[in-house]
C-alpha cells in the first residue's frame, strides 16, 4: 500500500502517520462503522471522482441504517474530498471515507459514542490485477453463506458486515483461487467477496435482486445502464449455482476491481476459458466512462483540481 501525505479527519488535514484512534475505540471492538469505496481518474477535463455523490449518499444511508449520524452533509464530504486529493497532488487514486464510532463509550449500546469521520486516499491498482481484468479471475463458491437480511443489514456498507467477506477470500485464496462466490441462505447466487456478479445467459445478461442479500454496487447500478444503452437484455432475478458453470460469460463489478471477467469457477472453464465478447464490450464502454472518454455518462464524473505539473 502506497500512502499519501496527508488524511482528512474530523475536519482536518492531518500527516497521514498521525491518523490514529484509541485502542478503545468502539468500531475497533465492535465493527461499528460504515465506508465507501471511491476511485478518481484521470480525465480529459482533469481527475474527476466517479458517481462521487452517489458514493457520500449511499454512506450516510448506511450511517442511518446503523443509528450514526455523520455530522457532515454530502457536500461538506465532496468538498474535503477535493481538497484532500489536490493537497496529496494525486491525479487518480483510490479514496476511503469511513465513519465509525470512537472513544469514549464500550458495550453494545453505542448510541453515547461519538461519530468520528475520515477520508483517506492512495493510489491502488485493480484490486483483482491487470491480467486479471485482461484475461479473467478463477473464482471459488465459498462454503460461506452470504449475511441474511434478517440477521445484518446487506445493503449497508457496514464494517462488521466484512468478516464474512474475508472467510469467504481467505478460503478461496488457500484454495488456490483468486475470488471467492457467495450464495445467499436460500442457496441462490448473491455476489463475490468484494464485487456485484453478472452472468451471460443465451445472449442476456443476469444479475442477482436486491433480494439475495446483495450490496447495491455503484459500479453494479453503472453496468447495468451500460448494458441495457448497449441495446442487452438485463434481468435481475435469482440465479442458480449451475447457472454459472453453464453461462457464456461471467463477470464481476465493484469499485476497486473495476469491471473483470471470471474465467473459471470451480474449475469450470466458463465460455472456454477467456473473457466473452458481450463482458469486453461492457468493460470497455465502463473504462471509457470511468476516464471521461465517452460523453453519454459525463455526469457520473465529479471533476476536481489537481495542482497542474505535480506528478501523482
Amino acid at each position: 500500500m502506497e500512502q499519501a501525505d496527508l488524511i482528512w479527519h474530523n475536519g482536518e488535514l492531518i500527516a497521514w502517520e498521525d491518523a490514529k484512534i484509541h485502542v478503545l475505540t468502539h468500531g475497533l471492538h465492535y465493527g461499528t462503522g460504515v465506508f465507501e469505496g471511491e476511485r478518481a481518474y484521470e480525465t480529459p477535463s482533469g481527475t474527476a471522482i466517479f458517481r462521487h455523490r452517489d458514493h457520500l449518499h449511499r454512506l450516510l444511508k448506511s450511517a442511518e441504517l446503523y443509528y450514526m449520524p455523520i455530522p457532515y452533509t454530502v457536500e461538506e464530504l465532496r468538498a474535503a474530498t477535493h481538497e484532500l486529493i489536490a493537497a496529496n497532488s494525486l491525479r487518480e487514486c483510490y479514496i476511503r471515507p469511513i465513519a465509525y464510532r470512537g472513544y469514549g463509550q464500550m458495550g453494545l449500546y453505542p448510541l453515547d459514542a461519538p461519530v468520528d469521520v475520515t477520508i483517506a486516499v492512495w493510489q491502488w491498482p485493480s484490486y483483482l490485477g491487470d491480467q486479471g481484468k485482461r484475461d479473467g479471475v478463477r473464482a471459488k463458491v465459498a462454503s460461506w453463506r452470504r449475511i441474511p437480511h434478517d440477521a445484518l443489514i446487506p445493503h449497508a456498507k457496514a464494517c462488521g458486515q466484512y468478516l464474512n467477506s474475508v472467510l469467504a477470500k481467505i478460503e478461496a485464496s488457500k484454495a488456490g483461487y483468486d475470488e471467492a462466490v457467495l450464495l445467499d441462505h436460500h442457496g441462490f447466487v448473491c455476489e463475490g467477496s468484494g464485487e456485484n456478479i453478472c452472468a451471460v445467459r443465451d445472449g442476456a445478461i443476469v444479475t442477482p435482486p436486491h433480494t439475495a442479500g446483495i450490496l447495491d454496487g455503484i459500479s453494479r447500478r453503472s453496468v447495468i445502464q451500460i448494458a441495457r444503452d448497449l441495446g442487452y437484455e438485463l434481468v435481475e432475478r435469482d440465479l442458480a449455482r449451475a447457472e454459472l458453470y453453464l453461462a457464456e460469460e461471467v463477470f464481476l463489478t465493484g469499485t476497486a476491481a473495476e469491471l473483470v471477467p471470471v474465467r473459471e469457477l470451480d474449475d469450470h472453464p466458463i465460455g472456454g476459458g477467456r473473457p466473452g465478447p458481450i463482458t469486453k464490450e461492457i468493460q470497455r464502454v465502463f473504462d471509457d466512462a470511468l476516464h471521461g472518454r465517452d460523453p453519454r455518462y459525463a455526469e457520473w464524473l465529479d471533476v476536481i483540481q489537481v495542482p497542474s505539473g505535480q506528478a501523482a
